[in-house]
């Protein structure tokens, strides 16, 4: 089989503030920006990377999701818990310390792990966790 991974999607629940960190903070392409009904999707990528993509959605936007799990959701993603992406860069460090230097916040500093990478995390505007490891 030949199958690629074309997108992944991440909570946002401020799509300025998500358009300011994945576009200015971490260099990333807008590929798309789609409103509907109050509500933005906003697809983002790396440069060089069009086949890969972020989808950034408004949690809510699925009519499934009932008031109760709104509120869960909403608890997660204050929290940090609710969704996260793992991102790779070739020198960790230059790029935590460029992050850093926006004001991203700070979840780990570069660290050798015992599992064998190193890496570090961020968390977006949303509470995504954002981690970055040493491309291998």
């Amino acid at each position: 089989m030949d199958i690629t991974i074309n997108a992944s999607f991440l909570p946002h629940d401020d799509p300025e503030a998500a358009l300011a960190f994945y576009r200015d903070t971490l260099g990333f392409e807008i590929r798309k920006d789609v409103g509907h009904g109050g509500m933005r999707w906003i697809t983002v990528g790396p440069p060089g990377q069009p086949e890969t993509s972020i989808v950034l959605y408004p949690p809510g936007a699925d009519p499934g999701v009932t008031e109760e799990e709104q509120r869960v959701i909403t608890e997660m993603m204050a929290k940090g818990t609710y969704g996260g992406i793992l991102l790779a860069a070739d020198d960790v460090d230059a790029v935590f310390d460029k992050l850093q230097a926006t004001g991203a916040e700070v979840m780990q500093e570069p660290t050798d792990q015992p599992y064998g990478v190193r890496d570090c995390a961020f968390r977006d505007p949303a509470g995504n966790m954002i981690r970055i490891s040493r491309r291998d």
